[in-house]
């Protein structure tokens, strides 16, 4: 007998030209990406929060969904998004992060003004910036958001 679990997580992107096209739901493009690799900080974390010890929830009040310009490939070792300037955090939507028939369903929008770079590399983490642990990174090429334009990033993890 062996026991195994395992997780699926699934990014996508919304991408909207300006903030009437995203008030009205009426993105340019939507971009589906599967795909990560959990990091050490985040699994223990994870494991403290499932064991009742010290440890920051992934909750609305901390949660933070970040992109970053980098290409660098993903390494359970690493603790967070690993561009040298171009990274962004964004505090999750209303009523994220969500769960739900175990899913886990996290949601940022980043405006106009935010993360106007190269989207290659994205994580989760438990605070404002990479000072906290990250549950994951995973990297893929997305393009590139423009002045002007809002693009909303959405996460699921499945566990099974």
């Amino acid at each position: 007998m062996r026991d195994t679990a395992n997780h699926k997580s699934v990014w996508t992107i919304h991408k909207y030209y300006n903030d009437d096209d995203y008030k009205a739901n009426r993105p340019y493009e939507v971009s589906t990406f599967e795909g990560n690799i959990l990091l050490n900080e985040g699994i223990d974390e994870l494991e403290k929060l499932a064991c009742g010890l010290s440890a920051t929830a992934y909750s609305n009040a901390n949660a933070r969904l970040g992109v970053g310009d980098s290409d660098t490939a993903e390494n359970a070792n690493q603790t967070g998004l690993q561009a040298a300037t171009n990274k962004t955090w964004k505090g999750m939507d209303t009523g994220y992060p969500t769960v739900s028939s175990q899913v886990m369903t996290f949601k940022s929008t980043f405006g106009s003004g935010d993360a106007n770079y190269a989207w290659k590399e994205f994580t989760v983490v438990n605070a404002s910036d990479d000072s906290g642990k990250n549950l994951n990174r995973k990297v893929s090429n997305q393009g590139t958001k423009a002045s002007g334009q809002t693009w909303t990033l959405t996460l699921t993890i499945t566990l099974s």
